[in-house]
């Protein structure tokens, strides 16, 4: 892969970690039980912020910044 392309590989990436957090949101909901679990359920969405959104965005900063960086 050339260097020049690199961020559109980061894009990609960025985008299937956003697709990643609504697929495993969707598990967690339809498994999601109000009387079996004890945490409210924007517990689990904050857990899945952290796993999958952060760094979904630390992954497109990194791009934009290898974009700029390549494309002059």
């Amino acid at each position: 892969m050339k260097k020049e392309n690199i961020y559109k590989f980061l894009y990609v990436v960025s985008i299937f970690l956003i697709i990643g957090f609504a697929i495993r949101l969707g598990v967690d909901y339809s498994k999601y039980n109000t009387h079996s679990n004890s945490a409210p359920f924007y517990a689990f969405i904050i857990e899945r912020i952290v796993e999958f959104i952060i760094p979904s965005i630390i992954v497109f900063i990194i791009g934009k910044v290898m974009k700029k960086k390549y494309t002059k």
